[in-house]
């Protein structure tokens, strides 16, 4: 049956292959490299749970009541804090609005910043999950290309140039989803200049801001932001756990104002009791030394991951070494279409999956990549995984050869 009364934004809101490749990916007997996930075996589960039965039984009266639109004031105050002594960026609480991850800021953006035929500025290749969240508001895109020191800033002013119509830039700065790759300073530097030039916002996702475990850490682009053209989006996602749904905004008043608005619209509030918990955990524990044992076990599963890829693979394929976050991006040769290989063999004869490339490019898909990650599975299933997949790979090329 059809229904004509849907609204036309929902010709952008289509399933796509990458769910279906999800869900086949969820498999027990399937390796999955495809899914975004921290390793579930450390999060601070025994802190969180006394927390939590704390709160839900003595508290209960308060943490399981309704709270405020913007979020429980003690934990915007403890976020504010952490920016400005991780980040140096000039951030208190009035200045942060908590949400439910950092996926529905970018929804939130969108619906504040985008009209249908508008275009947004992305990294290409970027991250899925941001075009997903911007579809419904009908955006065009320009994708800048980039490199191992993330975009190209001259490319990015050519675009500009080009793009009257350009509402904002989306950026991940750190270990950017899909690629792993991160934007050099003097980059980071000419961004917020060309920004304040054309008097374009840009939209900062920063989830994977503290999983470095390499290098020095550069300034966010917040913190570098002289105008308030800075919006930044942070998660608890990668430093607590994802099931809590709990991220934040922080922006020009102005902004917050009517990002607060929407919020209010969208679903009243987040979890007071999840709110509560996070807040009380940052209360009585060291998340910063959490956030250690975070990036030393990230740190181990990437190189055992990259190291497998260099004994098996073939020469052909090529992969990037991030210094952190939680994904490699690899490259096949050119005229390889990753999605119709991991069909016909991985799946059937190796039982891994990753996430085809293609659909992470705003413009023109580019079929011969994959994203994967390396934080989510144990280090024998990486091995084999990974192991596998250079067999498979290997007879492919011999193959075509």
């Amino acid at each position: 049956m059809k229904y004509p009364i849907f609204a036309q934004r929902m010709a952008r809101v289509q399933p796509n292959a990458i769910g279906e490749l999800l869900r086949m990916g969820a498999d027990p007997a399937i390796i999955s490299f495809a899914g975004g996930y921290p390793d579930g075996t450390l999060f601070p589960s025994r802190a969180l749970s006394e927390i939590f039965a704390e709160l839900a039984g003595q508290h209960g009266a308060q943490s399981l009541q309704y709270t405020v639109s913007d979020g429980a004031p003690a934990l915007r105050e403890q976020i504010a804090a952490r920016l400005v002594k991780t980040q140096g960026a000039a951030c208190s609480a009035s200045d942060v609005l908590v949400l439910q991850g950092s996926q529905q800021g970018l929804d939130l953006v969108g619906k504040l910043l985008i009209d249908p035929g508008d275009t947004v500025i992305t990294e290409s290749p970027s991250f899925l999950g941001a075009f997903i969240a911007f579809a419904p508001c009908e955006p065009r895109y320009r994708g800048v290309r980039m490199d191992e020191n993330g975009m190209d800033m001259d490319h990015m002013e050519a675009v500009l140039k080009d793009t009257p119509r350009a509402k904002f830039i989306y950026t991940i700065p750190e270990f950017q989803n899909p690629t792993g790759v991160c934007l050099s300073l003097p980059r980071r530097q000419r961004l917020i200049e060309l920004a304040n030039a054309h008097g374009i916002f840009i939209l900062e996702d920063t989830a994977y801001w503290d999983v470095r475990f390499a290098g020095e850490a550069l300034p966010s682009l917040k913190s570098l932001d002289t105008q308030g053209r800075v919006i930044q989006l942070g998660s608890f996602s990668k430093i607590l756990a994802p099931g809590l749904r709990i991220g934040w905004v922080t922006a020009a008043p102005e902004i917050i104002a009517k990002l607060g608005l929407l919020k209010l619209a969208a679903d009243t509030q987040c979890s007071t009791l999840n709110m509560a918990a996070i807040s009380a955990y940052l209360a009585r524990h060291d998340i910063e030394a959490h956030i250690d044992v975070l990036r030393g076990a990230y740190r181990r599963k990437k190189e055992l991951m990259l190291d497998t890829m260099r004994r098996s693979f073939p020469q052909e394929v090529s992969f990037t070494d991030p210094e952190g976050g939680l994904f490699t991006w690899l490259t096949f040769p050119q005229g390889f279409d990753a999605e119709a290989f991991m069909r016909a063999r991985m799946l059937g004869e190796a039982k891994v999956a990753y996430v085809p490339g293609a659909s992470f490019y705003p413009e023109a898909q580019e079929a011969n990549h994959a994203r994967v990650n390396y934080s989510g599975q144990s280090d024998e299933r990486i091995v084999a995984g990974m192991t596998a997949l250079g067999r498979v790979l290997k007879d492919e090329l011999a193959r075509r050869a």
